[in-house]
């Protein structure tokens, strides 16, 4: 059970709209009315038909929904609606057992075995903006008119017509978000057309998946309304075209403490030497780390000081300041952020190699 606090004590209609991940990591949503009679909002768990999402049998079909976190929705005048945060989990012996899909459940366990290190996390999600023709992910661009695109290049943080193309889409998006309550450090467009990235964060902990989920939900819904597919594909387009990522900033406390450069370098160094079992729940990098279009190879770990080629980049003002954060520019697009942010956590920060 949640609680909030309202804006009046005047009894009002509140919409719930409960989201989640099915069994094959999209996203579903369903509405609920709450009549709210006081200041104290109890937003309670819910369910639904696990079987009509690939989590559940028919003969024993009831998923659990369990609110984790609330934010505005931007869809509904304010104050009219909260969009709830959920994980899911089936009853098995009189016990909830989180379902497959619940990677969340597995992070908050390994975050909360070091409070104290204080994490944050700044996450740049790259994706492309889609033609929908009743496939999904459709693997066609949405191009300029139906034109082959210019070769790369005047795309990144382009302006015109010639180079840009939805960006009303992008930024309502930005807008959305922050209407929402979450932290949206910015948007650009990026390196491909139609290619486009927005960044969540600082965020301390686990709330920085709960908002970049969050996030990537605001963003599919939007394009319902432009009639956009919405492709977090890591490599939609083959080389010379760049792929999308989730690079995914990283620092302590101690980090961004005097001299916390060199707690970075212990970082990268535990690191190094888990490089698979990462690169292992860093979505699909099958086609994207191959060491060309500004990523490193699959096979290799390596990190430098203000690179776009490496594992690792250190800022070029971090190691100015020799203090801060690191960059860890492997994680894909389509990587869940629960097991991004748990395994960077607990690499660097519970296992000592």
């Amino acid at each position: 059970m949640m609680s909030g606090v309202t804006e009046n004590n005047e009894s009002r209609a509140l919409i719930l709209e409960y989201i989640w991940l099915d069994g094959n990591m999209n996203f579903r949503s369903k509405y609920r009315t709450l009549v709210v009679t006081s200041n104290d909002l109890q937003i309670t768990k819910w369910n639904y038909d696990g079987s009509s999402t690939n989590q559940a049998e028919v003969d024993n079909s009831e998923i659990i929904l369990n609110p984790v976190a609330f934010y505005n929705n931007p869809f509904f005048e304010k104050g009219q609606s909260l969009l709830v945060l959920c994980d899911t989990f089936y009853e098995k012996d009189g016990k909830y057992v989180p379902t497959q899909s619940n990677r969340r459940f597995l992070a908050s366990e390994i975050f909360s075995k070091n409070t104290e290190a204080e994490p944050w996390f700044g996450i740049e999600q790259e994706y492309f903006m889609m033609a929908n023709k009743n496939t999904y992910p459709s693997n066609t661009p949405l191009f300029f008119k139906d034109e082959t695109p210019c070769e790369q290049g005047d795309y990144y943080c382009g302006v015109g017509s010639k180079n840009i193309s939805m960006r009303k889409l992008a930024e309502k998006h930005y807008i959305y978000c922050l209407t929402a309550g979450l932290n949206m450090s910015g948007i650009n467009a990026e390196v491909a057309p139609n290619q486009w990235e927005f960044q969540v964060g600082p965020c301390l902990s686990i709330s920085a998946a709960d908002q970049l989920t969050i996030a990537r939900y605001i963003l599919i819904r939007l394009g319902e309304e432009f009639g956009v597919n919405i492709c977090f594909s890591p490599k939609p387009l083959s080389n010379p075209w760049n792929g999308s990522g989730l690079h995914t900033n990283f620092s302590t406390n101690e980090t961004r403490e005097e001299n916390g450069l060199d707690r970075l370098h212990e970082y990268i160094e535990r690191m190094s030497k888990k490089h698979k079992e990462h690169i292992a729940v860093y979505g699909d990098n099958s086609e994207r780390l191959s060491g060309k279009c500004e990523t490193s190879d699959i096979n290799v770990f390596n990190s430098g000081v203000g690179t776009r080629n490496t594992s690792i980049r250190i800022p070029n003002i971090v190691a100015k300041e020799k203090r801060g954060y690191l960059e860890d520019r492997r994680p894909a697009s389509d990587a869940d952020p629960y097991l991004v942010t748990s395994k960077i956590f607990e690499t660097c920060c519970l296992h000592i190699i």
